[in-house]
């Protein structure tokens, strides 16, 4: 408990210098189609419509998933992680999705399965987890758990979807190696 807390007032401590780059430009601060560019150290808030100092508390998730899935693009995982775990609802599989993409990248693979399995719990759809699950069993050597993954995919979307192409696309280069 301890330990977590600490990790959050690092978190929030940090926010400016993690979130602000990911708010600088684009829809996070788009009103009626007019983009508008925080300084650093600023993020968009939507209530406000302006740009205002980063606190604990006062992003939505979607701005927190928005931040933190363009942290996790970029390769910032542990940034990705610390901005993610601010989100209020924790069972939302989006946050959890790029908490597992993030603490796999990040080489830890175990903790990524664990994320993206919960995120299937709640939502067993969300076909962009299962194409990141699917990579996960490649990376630890589990062809069948990757293959698993594909078949569930393409019963949902069938083989024309990206993540049906992409996960297809890793599975036969890990079958080439």
């Amino acid at each position: 408990m301890r330990r977590r807390l600490l990790v959050q007032v690092m978190a929030i401590a940090a926010l400016p210098l993690f979130v602000a780059p990911a708010f600088a430009a684009g829809e996070s601060g788009s009103s009626g189609g007019q983009t508008t560019t925080c300084k650093k150290g600023e993020v968009w808030d939507k209530k406000k419509n302006k740009c205002v100092k980063p606190q604990y508390g006062m992003l939505d998730d979607d701005s927190i998933y928005e931040a933190g899935h363009d942290l996790a693009m970029a390769g910032r995982y542990d940034e990705a992680i610390s901005v993610l775990t601010l989100a209020a609802n924790k069972q939302d599989p989006r946050i959890l999705n790029y908490l597992g993409y993030s603490h796999r990248h990040s080489g830890r693979v175990t903790v990524g399965l664990g994320y993206y399995e919960e995120a299937l719990r709640i939502d067993p759809n969300y076909t962009l987890v299962r194409e990141y699950l699917g990579e996960a069993h490649l990376q630890i050597g589990d062809l069948a758990g990757a293959q698993q993954q594909l078949q569930e995919i393409e019963k949902r979307t069938g083989k024309g979807s990206r993540e049906y192409g992409m996960l297809s696309e890793q599975i036969d280069h890990f079958l080439r190696s």
